[in-house]
């Protein structure tokens, strides 16, 4: 009697701000059982337990579904190593969005390496727009990253009162801030 297919899902995205119920809505309206998500950058497969705990349980005649190859990678390299991941296993890849492809033939393979390729562009395209848009307004003088947990004025102050001989724990308990802030302080 032969093992019935699995149909295993795997979902990301890059921020925690993003939501994956559109992606993880369509995995299970396919039908798959179990369906993997991480919630990390797509610009390599570090960082990303989850897609490595689905490729692991691939076997013979499973499939590994996406909703979108850019989900699984933005990395022709790391494309081409979920790739051969998938095909050692013994399985095969369905991504939903792309139903034409059938990795079973070497066109699909192909295809799925070109896909990979744009996807890494992608990436690289809004990377590009990023540091602009950082760039630019740096120009105007918005101040990037958060807001220093301490004034100048307080900086001065702890200098002093470190200069008289009190202690970094002391004056992080005062200030109400970790040691490492007001060590930071003093250079």
């Amino acid at each position: 009697m032969s093992r019935k297919r699995r149909l295993i899902g795997y979902a990301r995205v890059s921020t925690t701000q993003q939501d994956l119920t559109r992606q993880l809505k369509a995995l299970k309206q396919y039908g798959c059982n179990p369906v993997f998500s991480d919630k990390a950058s797509g610009k390599s497969l570090a960082g990303r337990p989850q897609l490595e705990l689905a490729i692991e349980q691939l076997r013979k005649g499973d499939q590994l579904v996406l909703a979108e190859w850019d989900r699984a990678t933005r990395s022709i390299w790391d494309g081409l190593h979920i790739i051969k991941s998938v095909i050692e296993a013994g399985a095969s890849i369905r991504v939903l969005d792309r139903s034409y492809i059938d990795l079973d033939t070497p066109m699909g393979k192909g295809f799925m390496a070109l896909f990979s390729a744009m996807a890494e562009d992608e990436r690289e395209r809004i990377l590009k727009r990023t540091n602009e848009g950082r760039r630019q307004a740096k120009a105007r003088g918005v101040k990037m990253g958060r807001k220093p947990k301490l004034k100048a004025v307080q900086l001065a102050e702890i200098r002093e009162r470190l200069a008289n001989g009190e202690s970094q724990v002391k004056l992080a308990e005062s200030y109400g801030v970790h040691r490492s802030t007001i060590s930071r302080g003093q250079a």
